[in-house]
């Protein structure tokens, strides 16, 4: 994978979907403060990725001008359910780390399907990425801005509604159209 190209494409994501669409509306002041790192693992295997995902955790822990990650794999865990069950696996990771409560990963990936959806289910945009993609976050951070955010128990609904107000088809055009034209 060319490492610019995915990188370019995960940040027009986040840029055209997540911010343009206020689908998270603590991620335009990271952004702004240059505090979202954006990073491509190499990973063909899991166990690759959870040492790509502990060097990460290791990073951020100790470089507090970054805020969040998004560890991006593009060769591993195509398949929505083996992504799904790596996310186990990955809790695990910040167990042994002894990092639960201080991080927690947020998934995205190309098929995200929330339980009780069907996979063209317009909600379900609202985790669906151009590539996998584990976020970590810091947990303090993220207390404090839900703590500073009105009616922060409205935003599943919020975005539901404005998610099946523009329809699964606009969704994946806005999604495709993150990609480079060729």
């Amino acid at each position: 994978m060319d490492t610019p190209i995915v990188i370019d494409t995960v940040r027009t994501w986040v840029f055209d979907v997540v911010i343009a669409l206020n689908l998270c509306p603590f991620a335009k002041r990271e952004l702004v403060k240059n505090r979202v790192r954006f990073q491509l693992s190499a990973a063909t295997d899991e166990e690759q990725l959870l040492r790509d995902l502990e060097a990460e955790l290791m990073l951020i822990q100790h470089t507090l001008e970054i805020e969040t990650t998004l560890l991006i794999h593009p060769d591993v865990l195509h398949d929505f359910f083996d992504f799904n069950q790596f996310l186990t696996r990955a809790d695990n990771r910040l167990a042994q780390l002894k990092l639960k409560g201080v991080f927690q990963i947020a998934s995205f990936h190309p098929d995200y399907q929330f339980g009780g959806t069907e996979p063209d289910d317009a909600e379900n945009y609202t985790n669906k990425s151009p590539y996998p993609v584990l976020q970590i976050l810091r947990e303090a951070s993220l207390a404090a801005a839900i703590a500073n955010y009105p009616e922060v128990d409205l935003i599943p609904e919020r975005n539901i509604a404005l998610l099946e107000g523009l329809g699964a088809m606009k969704l994946s055009a806005l999604l495709q159209n993150c990609a480079p034209k060729p």
